[in-house]
């Protein structure tokens, strides 16, 4: 049996979800004694060290190398098998939630079913794409069952930088290319609920022959695994659920340290934090 203990500290006082007050003061005294000893508390692989709160220390942004990225907005990055839903779920999710922005990747392959060119995708020849590339126009691009895909550069910083929250859908490869470029962009992997599941709703899509679904099933074996990588998993098993999972993730993101100090500036320069 697991169990979980958590913890809270409000104005030196001590608490927990589930240890009665003087269980909790037992663990933190032990706790301190260990910190005071040994200036390090290790256990199952991670290491607390004891050390001053200093501005020096406690950055909110920082990347590779130590250059900073605290652009105001936030960038989600959404990755799926084919079938798995994604695009449904992103859709809801921009209904509900008039803050988020869908950033339109750039395709060589052909619209399918409704969609329209500048609302699902950019759509263009596979030379203009090639073009683009060469002259550095993509954050990331990727091959995907035979098609070219891209992300816009500009579109993407200018948006983030102007404080908006901006919504990505691509491959898993794009994802990963995106957050060696942004580090603190928000990886979220969507899961179907069994490849069985998988099957029947590219049968149930219609838009695929057999061959190419049979494809896109050997795919999704690869892309399955990289799930391991994103920052968050959602599994599309049921919709309202998934999208409720979704919702989740992004509001968690508005809640963090640096997104309130930007949204709730007044609040903190009332508390003497900025």
């Amino acid at each position: 049996m697991h169990s979980s203990i958590v913890l809270v500290a409000v104005n030196g006082i001590w608490g927990d979800a589930g240890l009665d007050g003087q269980q909790s003061g037992d663990l933190k005294r032990r706790i301190e004694r260990r910190l005071t000893r040994q200036g390090t508390v290790k256990s199952q692989g991670f290491e607390i060290q004891k050390k001053p709160m200093t501005a020096d220390n406690v950055s909110n942004k920082t990347v590779a190398g130590g250059d900073e990225m605290d652009y105001p907005g936030n960038l989600f990055v959404v990755s799926a098998p084919s079938g798995t839903g994604k695009s449904s779920l992103v859709k809801a999710l921009l209904e509900l939630d008039s803050r988020l922005q869908v950033s339109i990747s750039h395709t060589t392959r052909p619209p399918r079913g409704q969609e329209q060119h500048g609302r699902e995708y950019l759509f263009i020849e596979e030379a203009e794409f090639r073009r683009m590339i060469s002259h550095g126009d993509f954050f990331e691009w990727a091959e995907v069952h035979g098609n070219l895909y891209g992300t816009s550069r500009h579109a993407i910083e200018e948006r983030i930088k102007g404080g908006e929250d901006v919504v990505l859908e691509i491959d898993w490869q794009g994802a990963l290319q995106i957050k060696k470029i942004f580090p603190n962009a928000v990886l979220i992997f969507i899961l179907p609920p069994s490849y069985e599941e998988l099957l029947q709703r590219l049968h149930r899509r219609g838009e695929d022959t057999s061959d190419v679904i049979e494809i896109r099933m050997s795919n999704a074996k690869v892309e399955v695994e990289q799930a391991q990588f994103f920052d968050y998993v959602v599994v599309n098993s049921l919709f309202e659920t998934a999208l409720f999972d979704l919702k989740a993730i992004v509001h968690a993101q508005r809640l963090k340290y640096a997104a309130q100090r930007r949204n709730k500036s007044a609040v903190f320069r009332a508390l003497n934090l900025v």
